[in-house]
């Protein structure tokens, strides 16, 4: 998806307001108006229906059996056939759209009471959708036996633009739908709730989830590993099996088959141990499987994909004292900054999920997709973002040059996971104490982390360069954010081994150190820190073998809302480059001064509490920009085609994307 904005400041809106999709009119924004909105975007982006086909708050008029009066019923968003009249009898979708506290069952405001009236009501339209937010329900309206009243009956989903109910119910459909906005964190979310609350699965709902997951996944790699026999979806759920024990059991032995398969795969060696299972019933199964059905993962963006699972990891693995997850825009704002390309060897020592090391991979693969396909730009060059020839070059670079450390073994398959999920190179992520490396109790995992290493010299060719016979001095690159604060101690005898421990022994000061030592010499490193050790009189020794040991090439301070509503910790982002000896050498001779880039982020995009802020004009009003959104459907007979829609937009107010610009030129002088 690409945007092309100008200024546009004729509408204000208040701070509890929204723009309108359909209408461009200002709504007070509930629950209900928000949720309207994402199923507006999800209609025009996933299924096709064009902005001019459909219309918010339609009257329907309807007969009430009750006595026989004419009535109205008011119901959120209908879609009209293709270009007719904005009539009932034209009438083809109806979604009825409530606030997330309204349940399908409520008599008032429920499922049968709304959407089955309504459908009735309009001869011509045989699908809807009746959706909370958290809750989507799909029926189909068909005539009984006798042919006076109707019968209806849960989908899995229904048929977009140009479908038909037979289309989407084909095994051998080869392509799911692209997510549109926050489609697939609210699907991951939806399956997740489920395992949780129906399934007595507490403790491992969010490993169940995954499971699932990397089924979907595999089933899509498929088309790629599969290459001598055409491609047929494994990973599918009918549109009614979810109504029938026969159906839900059909779905849970395909989806269960598969997970052997991906098991026995040599691309999720090192994901699964061989012991893990589905252990969810039939219809848990089913369930999931159809949301997951829905959508492409490998077609989704790493963006879409990292904040969908980022969602659920950081709300179910445990964060331990000083472990919190690095906001999106600072990763990306940092990754942007030192600007890693395929030549370059990246590590993260404290990765956790593998924020870092998947964005470093998604900024990597928009690199390798610009080399490949000069001549495409927008959705389209989106579109070859996981073509064969992108994925192949991304895979090997994966594996080659990107590795990851975490002392929380949790923590490290949930990296491997994220790292599979963004393009399949999950081997180089390694359960370790990175303070402790090259010393530390499991043996075992240091022996793999060496074997990784010396492959990766050999293919990059860089083996002649090494110092150390382990990982120390072999990366280009470090993006980090360590744990840090008092209540992570580090035991003593960690601690001494360290030259910078004379001045203080807190984790987040070994740790630059312990960067130092996994850098090539002229390697740079992009590190979170606490303002203390840049600012307090006590640091000042630690600012003295910082100023040693590196060059200092940009800091950025960080808004106290940088980790909130996590922690509040207040921070800055730090840009190293490590000095070779030679150039240590020269600068004690010399003490000559050079420019460092500094800058403040004011704004992240987010108030204390974690909610999004917009951008506003002198007098408090939220800027709104003309915007032409273009957007790539996927058509029933598989091709694509570029779609676009005028709209009016809010921008972030986020000081972070302006900073990395400016520091790109800045390094241009």
């Amino acid at each position: 998806m690409s945007n092309e904005t100008t200024p546009q400041e004729e509408i204000i809106l208040d701070d509890n307001q929204i723009l309108c999709l359909l209408t461009s009119e200002a709504k007070k924004a509930t629950s209900a108006e928000v949720n309207l909105q994402s199923v507006i975007r999800m209609l025009n982006e996933e299924y096709g229906f064009d902005l001019n086909d459909m219309e918010r708050d339609f009257k329907i008029d309807f007969i009430d059996p009750a006595n026989g009066k004419a009535k109205k019923q008011k119901v959120e968003l209908v879609v009209f056939e293709k270009s007719k009249l904005h009539l009932q009898d034209n009438i083809i979708r109806i979604c009825i759209i409530q606030d997330d506290k309204i349940k399908e069952t409520d008599s008032k405001k429920g499922l049968a009471v709304t959407l089955e009236n309504a459908m009735a009501a309009v001869e011509n339209c045989q699908f809807g959708l009746w959706a909370n937010g958290s809750s989507y329900h799909f029926l189909q309206k068909e005539e009984d036996a006798i042919g006076y009243e109707f019968d209806f009956t849960d989908l899995s989903d229904f048929p977009g633009e140009g479908e038909t109910l037979a289309d989407i119910d084909r095994a051998d459909r080869s392509y799911s739908k692209k997510p549109a906005n926050d489609s697939l964190i609210k699907v991951f979310k939806r399956a997740h709730d489920y395992i949780y609350g129906n399934e007595g699965r507490k403790k491992d709902a969010f490993w169940q989830l995954l499971n699932l997951i990397f089924c979907k996944l595999y089933d899509e790699k498929r088309r790629f590993i599969e290459t001598d026999i055409s491609y047929r979806r494994e990973f599918w759920v009918g549109v009614k099996e979810q109504n029938t024990e026969e159906g839900r059991r059909a779905v849970a032995d395909r989806i269960k088959a598969i997970f052997q398969k991906l098991k026995d795969n040599s691309m999720f060696s090192g994901v699964f141990t061989g012991n893990e299972g589905i252990e969810l019933t039939d219809k848990g199964v089913a369930f999931i499987a159809g949301e997951l059905a829905k959508y492409s993962f490998l077609d989704a963006s790493i963006d879409v994909k990292g904040m969908a699972y980022e969602t659920i990891v950081s709300n179910t693995l445990k964060q331990e004292a000083g472990q919190f997850f690095t906001p999106r825009n600072i990763v990306k704002a940092m990754v942007e900054m030192l600007n890693p390309t395929e030549k370059h060897r990246v590590l993260d020592p404290a990765c956790g999920s593998g924020g870092f090391i998947v964005m470093v991979l998604d900024h990597v693969r928009k690199q390798i997709a610009q080399e490949l396909f000069p001549d495409l730009f927008g959705p389209l060059l989106a579109a070859k973002f996981n073509s064969f020839e992108v994925n192949e070059r991304v895979k090997e670079y994966a594996e080659n040059s990107i590795f990851g450390f975490d002392f929380d073994p949790d923590l490290k398959k949930a990296a491997r996971m994220n790292m599979v999920m963004a393009g399949d190179g999950h081997a180089n992520v390694f359960h370790v104490n990175s303070l402790a490396y090259p010393k530390w109790d499991h043996p075992e995992e240091i022996a793999k982390i060496e074997t990784a290493i010396n492959r990766s010299l050999e293919i990059m060719g860089d083996v002649e360069d090494r110092y150390y016979n382990d990982a120390r001095g072999t990366f280009d690159v470090i993006f980090t954010n360590p744990p840090f604060g008092a209540k992570v101690k580090v035991e003593k005898e960690v601690a001494e081994r360290y030259e910078i421990s004379k001045f203080s022994d807190a984790p987040e000061v070994l740790f630059i150190e312990a960067c130092y030592n996994f850098l090539k010499p002229g390697g740079k490193m992009a590190i979170v820190l606490p303002d203390g050790i840049l600012g307090n009189p006590n640091m000042l020794k630690v600012r003295e073998w910082i100023l040693n040991k590196f060059k200092i090439l940009a800091s950025v301070d960080l808004a106290v809302e940088a980790f909130l509503p996590q922690v509040g910790v207040q921070a800055s982002l730090l840009f190293l480059e490590k000095k070779t000896e030679l150039s240590r050498q020269l600068a004690q001779e010399s003490d000559e001064d050079y420019e460092v880039f500094m800058a403040i982020a004011e704004k992240l995009g987010k108030d204390r509490r974690g909610n999004p802020i917009f951008l506003r004009d002198e007098d408090g009003a939220e800027l709104l920009f003309e915007t032409i959104t273009e957007y790539l459907f996927s058509k029933k007979d598989g091709t694509q085609e570029v779609k676009a829609r005028k709209e009016k937009l809010k921008h972030l107010d986020d000081d972070l994307p302006k900073i990395s610009e400016a520091y790109l030129n800045f390094l241009k002088k």
